[in-house]
């Protein structure tokens, strides 16, 4: 026995406990409740009688004998009943279970925003609330699509177990990249981002890369989040309000997380077939390896959004790719191509369009127009930041 626990102990491995117990017995809701418990009693009992020298094996023992009882008392005829572990009993691929557990939150059956918030939950060990909160949902509503996710893959039968092929991985790395993004760039309510959010689903990707280094969408993506997430320091004022990448103080960038990311990409690149999240984290080095925002190399950053147009049918993709043709070819031409994505109906009420419509008229000499478009941008934003920053945008512009 040594030290006591800590809460980023406890936080690591409940993952693990839960992804062991439920291989061992199934019954994901059931085993989660079971887990929790263990990690209440070694909040009670590690601080008294020390940190096992197994905590790992003690949480599954102490998760183990839980479940059983559980399992007793709902008189549950399908358990499959197991010796307990001893405590120095070592855990048979405890990371493993870990990355399948990804997997189960992430069940074809599940919509996204389910996939998302069971991720949260059993992954991330977020509480209900947390999750809540940070998707702007009262807690019940969220208690309540929690558990018809973990209904729907009781209900599916499919065992606990790494699946075969790549679309379950495609649905995981889609998943963190939803968190990331929700987290980075915050789609309703006071504030421009949610650290939290970011720094839990980089957590999560690093323990996939670390299981899977010789994926290269895997490391594309990390790379992606660390190459994103290093401008957020810069990215709002003292006062919270908004600031647009090219006005950014580039010092405050984080040059750790670009410098991390810039050795996944370049090491993932020329590695089998390059696939989208490869290409986004291309984009984003550019970026960030740029001196300033005059320095920025807009002819490779709009050569690689044709590649990526190729690959992925996104209307956000389309939107950026606007933006470059921009930056390289004058504002009218990119025009040109956001008044075509006003007719996909995928996009065309997203403000982001007529944010970047009204940047590209302000750039041409139309201030009339680009002080409506920013208007029309704000009214439909639900991020207070952002309609801040589009409202001041519109004042300043005149017209």
């Amino acid at each position: 026995m040594a030290g006591l626990p800590s809460e980023d102990l406890l936080r690591r491995l409940a993952p693990q406990v839960l992804g062991a117990v439920v291989r061992r017995f199934g019954h994901f809701d059931t085993a989660e409740d079971a887990v929790q418990e263990a990690l209440l009693a070694a909040t009670r009992q590690w601080p008294v009688e020390g940190v096992p020298d197994n905590p790992l094996g003690w949480l599954i023992r102490v998760a183990s004998r839980r479940l059983t009882d559980l399992l007793r008392s709902e008189q549950a005829r399908q358990r499959r009943e197991s010796r307990a572990l001893p405590v120095d009993q070592p855990v048979v691929s405890d990371v493993d279970d870990t990355l399948i557990l990804l997997f189960m939150c992430c069940h074809p059956a599940l919509a996204p925003a389910s996939q998302i918030a069971l991720t949260l939950r059993a992954v991330g060990g977020l509480t209900t609330a947390e999750i809540a909160r940070a998707f702007l949902v009262p807690e019940p509503t969220m208690a309540r699509r929690i558990s018809r996710a973990k209904q729907s893959i009781r209900a599916s039968g499919i065992p606990f177990g790494m699946p075969t092929g790549e679309e379950r991985l495609t649905a995981v790395l889609h998943v963190l990249y939803l968190i990331f993004t929700e987290g980075y760039r915050t789609t309703a309510g006071p504030h421009l981002h949610r650290a939290d959010l970011c720094a839990e689903a980089i957590r999560l990707a690093r323990i996939v890369h670390r299981l899977l280094p010789d994926d290269g969408e895997v490391a594309g993506l990390l790379a992606l989040m660390l190459l994103t997430d290093a401008r957020r320091p810069a990215r709002t004022a003292p006062d919270g309000a908004l600031i647009p990448m090219a006005e950014q103080d580039r010092t405050r960038w984080n040059a750790d997380d670009i410098a991390e990311g810039v050795a996944l990409i370049t090491a993932a690149l020329p590695r089998g077939t390059t696939g989208p999240y490869q290409l986004q984290a291309a984009i984003a080095a550019v970026h960030d390896e740029a001196p300033s925002a005059d320095g920025t190399d807009w002819p490779q950053i709009l050569a690689l959004y044709e590649v990526l147009l190729k690959l992925n049918d996104n209307p956000m993709v389309s939107l950026n790719h606007a933006v470059a043709v921009a930056m390289v070819h004058g504002p009218l031409a990119g025009l040109s191509l956001v008044d075509d994505l006003r007719r996909d109906p995928r996009i065309a009420e997203d403000h982001r369009v007529f944010a970047v419509r009204a940047h590209l008229l302000e750039r041409a000499g139309d201030p009339a127009g680009a002080r409506a478009a920013y208007e029309a941008a704000a009214e439909r934003t639900m991020s207070q930041p952002q309609q801040r920053y589009l409202r001041a945008r519109a004042s300043r512009v005149g017209g």
